[in-house]
């Protein structure tokens, strides 16, 4: 089965453009001030898939000089129009030679790694995102804990794909966001920890820390499952 995919529209960049932190994307954000104040040192960043700049904007407010990167000319359209004094560039996947080299404090992937398939490509993009990080720069990588696609959650809905139960790395599951007026289902990329380890390694990435942010009490949001497994992952990385 040929993998799409789904964020690659109009229609898709329209709704997603429109999401900001609700409910269980507020996981993937909440900590992450206080992780890259801790792992980053420099203000030069990359934001690696950042769609349609709500991550790119995220890293400007914490004052990061920050260039969004995409391979989706939608996505970037949208991210221009609602930050137009912002720097964002279309790519293709390993090809980053317009950015320089070495010369980025912090390379930052939020989502995006859920979206490529292939080991080997995978690997061949984590090698060139590692040729643009200075010595002591580092990469953040936020992917979708491999959980999520068994389980509801407040943002998302798995209970339509049962066959998602049988997956193994690298596989395709589907998965509804409930967040955002576009209710067709969208296709993610199956990866566990284990296999995220195995492949950073055989990246050329030391792993630094790994969170998973899990929901807590008191937070303004109704949490499903968050409280039990955390949604997201969060592996910091430096290169070997």
């Amino acid at each position: 089965m040929e993998f799409e995919n789904s964020w690659g529209n109009p229609v898709k960049a329209e709704a997603y453009s429109k999401l900001e932190f609700p409910n269980t994307y507020y996981l993937a954000y909440r900590d992450l001030p206080e992780i890259l104040a801790v792992h980053i040192q420099g203000v030069k960043a990359i934001d690696f898939g950042c769609g349609a700049g709500r991550s790119t904007r995220f890293l400007k407010n914490l004052g990061f000089d920050a260039v969004g990167i995409d391979i989706s000319i939608d996505m970037l359209n949208k991210a221009r129009e609602m930050d137009p004094g912002g720097e964002y560039q279309l790519v293709t996947d390993g090809n980053y030679h317009g950015l320089g080299s070495h010369e980025y404090d912090l390379v930052q992937s939020i989502f995006t790694f859920d979206n490529i398939p292939g080991k080997e490509n995978r690997t061949h993009i984590l090698k060139k995102l590692g040729e643009l990080l200075k010595p002591s720069g580092k990469l953040i990588c936020l992917d979708t804990n491999s959980e999520m696609y068994t389980r509801q959650w407040a943002s998302f809905s798995t209970r339509e794909f049962p066959e998602n139960k049988e997956a193994k790395t690298g596989d395709i599951v589907k998965i509804i966001v409930t967040d955002i007026d576009d209710p067709r289902p969208v296709e993610d990329i199956y990866w566990t920890l284990e296999d995220y380890k195995k492949l950073f390694a055989s990246a050329g990435f030391e792993l630094e820390a790994v969170y998973a942010p899990k929901g807590k009490e008191g937070e303004p949001f109704t949490w499903i499952t968050e409280k039990e497994i955390a949604p997201w992952i969060i592996y910091v990385l430096k290169v070997g």
